[in-house]
């Protein structure tokens, strides 16, 4: 964990750091020009650049058409019904035969259901009659190569299925009713953008599998209601293993069935937009399962087909198979794959998940990244680094709206920063230093011990020409084996004392302190904030999906949602104060681009007061002192109060009058600057939000 916050120290920028830098004459690519300290790295940034301009040119033959027809590879492989009949094709350069079995043949392999391959290329042809298979068949291909044969799934599968009896995944032939987009123009509120990370088989109460359908009827309405403008959707490209939490793929182009078919997919899609809603979904390239029945492990008897031979075959920490970025097929894969979830499905972007183990031959694992040099030492996968540069172009040349977003750990300069200016085009980065500083401090520190002045650093600590995604916690801090914020602050505590009347100390301390870093993490961002479904009211339960080692159990694989809507409970509190806050940074006009200014920071007393446009933030983290009167030096007017963590209806002791309007009081040393003394009431454990008038 210290790793990560250093890397993520290391790439921040601050603005101490630009300034310490000399000047930099105008040639200089844009990343360099607005971090000095990236000069001596300049040519390898450039050489990226010109690399992935080249690579674009032979991709495109040279311009003669886009990044986006390019990637039609969805529109040519697979099984497409057409005005007379049907057609199939698959990619397996290493196969001697290929037979299409199923339903329609008794799963034998029949002449008329055999494949050619065409000449001079590594692909294979079946063209079949209309009559000859029909919606909802099950079927797969028999691949013969030299020395071997085997059941495979067609590599761009739209629909595969996974017989409850057997367990046994087949691809299916799925040709419905198209179905009618109500929202077809959707463009995402990102000013800023609050995210909601949500898995649809765990979304609901009841120990199953939710499906598509009742997160749409049930869970949706409440993250409407709650403020968030977006959603990130986790597992929805098939995978075997329920438990992965759709971290192990094995058809990329297929929705999981487990919840639902396409089409309840798509209409929950549609329902989110047409509730403002943006849907992002969480894109799995890093890495392949190693299934070779259900996946790409071993497809047609060259197991590096689309993954690269040797040491970098296998991920050595994920069990699964590393893609080999350096083949212009697997590049046309991978970009197909992604033009195919925008236009089919109308995603409105994607979260790129495992980007560290991508960039690096070694994955990030091991590595200190401490310095600069650390980006640029000849370690780096330039194939990987080229194909998420390629991915972010074709998305927003599909859709200039889309919404790109990095999972990345090391700290990598230019992940979020434009193309033009030497960087890999992501819309935003995730902030991964934040939750690492919230864990590390509540484990490590006494209350007494918060810094604010450290607390602030952490949550503004970014690279100013980048866009982060700030967050607290995602589902990494909910799973077995490691611990909510909630659960690191109130324990067992949380099963015993969490109704209302009869909470304990420590239950009163970590309701309080949730709040709190909630406010401070939210009221800092520069891009947007994300929150893992149940966590923003103190979900108690970590996450443990059914395997052996529970009995194959539901029952930690499911929000409770029950225990918020419970008003004799504790976790409506969090609930409800998650969903006001949101309103308040809602409330201002770009907020997220309006510059964070320390008012005021005090180790000592453990305060810190910031400001954001016409917004104040001032929070208290002495666990025992209270402050009568404390004084900042801010803009001169009249102040209300919009939110007070400490508000009964919050869970708070309610000590402070929030219905008094605030006047600064008058200081004549401060008059130039038109600056005057606000003064306030500030209990122990607590923060406020004030809005000048």
């Amino acid at each position: 964990m210290a790793t990560r916050k250093s890397a993520t120290a290391m790439a921040a920028g601050s603005k101490k750091d630009t300034k310490a830098a000399k000047p930099q004459a105008q040639q200089h690519v844009g990343i360099v020009k607005n971090d000095g300290y990236l000069e001596p790295y300049e040519d390898a940034i450039r050489g990226r650049y010109e690399y992935a301009l080249w690579k674009i040119g032979q991709l495109t033959n040279n311009g003669k058409m886009t990044l986006a027809d390019f990637a039609n590879g969805h529109n040519y492989y697979g099984l497409h019904h057409l005005s007379r009949g049907w057609v199939f094709r698959e990619w397996a350069p290493n196969a001697t035969d290929i037979y299409l079995v199923g339903d329609f043949n008794d799963w034998k392999e029949t002449d008329k259901y055999r494949a050619k391959r065409i000449e001079g290329t590594g692909n294979w042809e079946l063209k079949l009659s209309e009559k000859a298979i029909r919606h909802g068949d099950l079927y797969k291909m028999h691949v013969h190569w030299n020395g071997g044969e085997g059941e495979r799934i067609p590599a761009w599968a739209r629909r595969v299925v996974q017989d409850e009896q057997t367990k046994i995944f087949s691809a299916q032939v799925w040709n419905p009713t198209p179905y009618q987009w109500k929202k077809s123009n959707f463009k995402p509120k990102k000013d800023p953008l609050f995210i909601y990370e949500c898995h649809i088989g765990m979304a609901q109460d009841a120990e199953k599998v939710g499906t598509y359908t009742e997160f749409k009827e049930r869970i949706l309405p409440r993250i409407v209601k709650d403020g968030y403008n977006a959603i990130q959707i986790m597992a929805i490209q098939e995978h075997p293993y329920y438990g992965s939490f759709g971290y192990h793929v094995s058809s990329f182009f297929a929705a999981s069935s487990r919840f639902g078919t396409p089409e309840e997919l798509k209409a929950l899609i549609d329902e989110a937009h047409k509730n403002g809603i943006a849907v992002i979904m969480d894109i799995v390239h890093s890495h392949a399962v190693k299934n070779e029945v259900e996946g790409l492990g071993n497809l047609a008897g060259d197991p590096n087909q689309y993954f690269y031979p040797g040491e970098r075959h296998e991920h050595p920490a994920w069990d699964s198979l590393c893609f080999d970025y350096g083949k212009d097929e697997v590049i046309h894969f991978l970009l197909s794959n992604c033009k195919f979830w925008l236009e089919e499905y109308h995603f409105d972007g994607f979260r790129f998940d495992g980007v560290t183990s991508m960039l690096y031959y070694s994955h990030g694992l091991g590595e200190a990244f401490t310095n600069y040099g650390d980006y640029f030492n000849g370690y780096q996968d330039g194939n990987a680094i080229c194909y998420l540069t390629l991915a972010n172009k074709l998305i927003h040349e599909v859709n200039p709206n889309a919404i790109t977003i990095a999972e990345e750990v090391s700290g990598m300069p230019g992940l979020a920063a434009k193309f033009v200016d030497g960087g890999y085009g992501f819309d935003y980065r995730m902030a991964m230093n934040i939750p690492d500083f919230w864990i590390k401090t509540i484990k490590e520190q006494k209350d007494e011990d918060w810094k604010p002045s450290s607390i602030f650093w952490e949550v503004k600590n970014r690279r100013a020409d980048e866009k982060t995604i700030s967050y607290c916690e995602s589902h990494d801090q909910a799973l077995v084996g490691d611990k909510t914020i909630i659960f690191r602050l109130i324990d067992a505590d949380m099963y015993w004392h969490f109704k209302i009347g009869d909470e304990n100390e420590k239950v009163h301390r970590g309701i309080a302190l949730h709040k709190m870093i909630r406010l401070v993490t939210a009221a800092a961002i520069n891009g947007g904030y994300l929150n893992f479904m149940g966590n923003e009211f103190g979900h108690p339960e970590w996450i443990d999906f059914p395997r052996e080692g529970n009995g194959w159990s539901y029952k930690y694989a499911r929000r409770q949602w029950n225990l918020v809507d419970n008003p004799e409970l504790d976790y409506h509190y969090l609930g409800d104060f998650d969903k006001a806050m949101l309103k308040v940074l809602k409330s201002i006009r770009s907020f997220s681009k309006t510059p964070v200014q320390e008012v005021w920071h005090n180790d000592a007393d453990q305060i810190l007061a910031f400001m954001r446009g016409d917004l104040i933030f001032v929070f208290n983290f002495s666990p025992s002192r209270s402050f009568t009167d404390y004084g900042f030096l801010v803009p001169t007017g009249s102040y209300d109060v919009l939110l007070n963590t400490d508000a009964k209806e919050f869970g708070g002791n309610g000590l402070a009058d929030d219905s008094v309007t605030h006047l600064t009081n008058y200081d004549p040393l401060y008059v130039d600057e038109h600056k005057e003394w606000l003064k306030l009431y500030i209990p122990a454990r607590s923060a406020v939000v004030l809005k000048k008038n």
